[in-house]
């Protein structure tokens, strides 16, 4: 493990907390540090520490932390709160690494990226569903032991795909889809007719009505209150035969239990890379069904997406150390 520092001998200056770092990330912020010149100490460490107590002291004394995957706990959040006024993350989905309510009452302003990953998570998505039609990685495997392993192989053209949300991913899905000759039906919030018009889609009058007419359902929403869970048995139940559903969002947006209930019944395929918790435990139930594609959220993971968050939290660090603000979702 190695600390970066920046502006170490200004004990007049704020301090910038980087507990953690993803090692793609480390050259990346290393970089950009020179945005907090006249602005702040910075001390990066460029490992993955998860013990609550390094953590805790590695942001000691710090007024912003930058986070790129560090899941605070209410009591971890209550031991940095008598200094920490901003956290930004690494991410959209902010609420699977901090308690919102907690922060709000804490007093401390937590800022996201976003569209950091639109392209990169859009063709994870695709990927999931070619990997569930094709077969490329596990014929590949096949073909080690078995030579010439015999298969099918199915086409995603002419399959309508269904995109639950319909924000920068969901829009980059239906270009990519719209390309493979898939008709696209969608349901949002806050349909943008505009956007179905020049992507080619239709809206769908419900979530129930996406998951009883699409051949493939995506998912592409934030997790919130309002979303977490709003995705059960009587949804999934709506799936036809042969159907697949890929979710690279967030794995609380489907009630807990409700997609190994419908993939236990065998007719339908699934596209995972998202999980709860995370890192998927090895005896969790989903690892036993043969009709599901498992990858470790890794649909964000390019080098495209990681300059993105990078730009985004720098930014929005900079801006809360100058009194202003940019990404900021509390």
């Amino acid at each position: 493990m190695t600390v970066i520092t920046r502006n170490a001998e200004r004990s007049d200056l704020p301090l910038v907390s980087i507990p953690i770092c993803f090692p793609a990330m480390v050259p990346m912020f290393a970089s950009r540090l020179d945005a907090f010149d006249s602005l702040a100490r910075v001390i990066m460490h460029d490992d993955l520490e998860t013990d609550e107590n390094v953590l805790a002291s590695r942001m000691a004394g710090a007024s912003v932390v930058i986070s790129t995957g560090i899941h605070f706990s209410h009591d971890l959040m209550d031991r940095v709160s008598s200094t920490v006024r901003c956290i930004t993350f690494g991410g959209t989905g902010v609420a699977s690494f901090v308690d919102l309510a907690q922060t709000r009452r804490l007093g401390i302003s937590v800022c996201n990226a976003v569209h950091y990953g639109d392209n990169a998570v859009a063709e994870h998505a695709i990927a999931l569903m070619f990997e569930l039609t094709h077969r490329v990685g596990a014929l590949n495997a096949r073909m080690r032991p078995d030579h010439w392993p015999i298969s099918d192989i199915d086409e995603l053209t002419h399959r309508t795909l269904g995109l639950i949300g319909f924000g920068g991913i969901g829009r980059r899905v239906a270009q990519m889809a719209r390309g493979l000759g898939m008709p696209v039906i969608v349901w949002s919030r806050h349909p943008d007719e505009t956007a179905l018009a020049e992507l080619g889609a239709s809206a769908a009058s419900s979530i129930d009505d996406v998951f009883a007419r699409a051949d493939v359902v995506s998912l592409h929403l934030a997790l919130n209150e309002a979303t977490e869970g709003m995705i059960g048995d009587d949804q999934l139940n709506l799936l036809r035969p042969g159907a697949m559903l890929i979710n690279t969002a967030r794995a609380e947006l489907i009630a807990p239990g409700a997609l190994e209930r419908r993939l236990s019944k065998g007719d339908i395929t699934a596209g995972v890379d998202v999980f709860a918790p995370e890192p998927l435990p090895p005896d969790a139930p989903l690892r036993s069904f043969d009709n599901v594609v498992m990858t470790p959220h890794v649909a964000w993971k390019t080098p495209e997406a990681f300059a993105g968050i990078v730009e985004q939290n720098v930014r929005a660090a900079v801006a809360f150390l100058r009194g202003e603000s940019y990404n900021v979702v509390v």
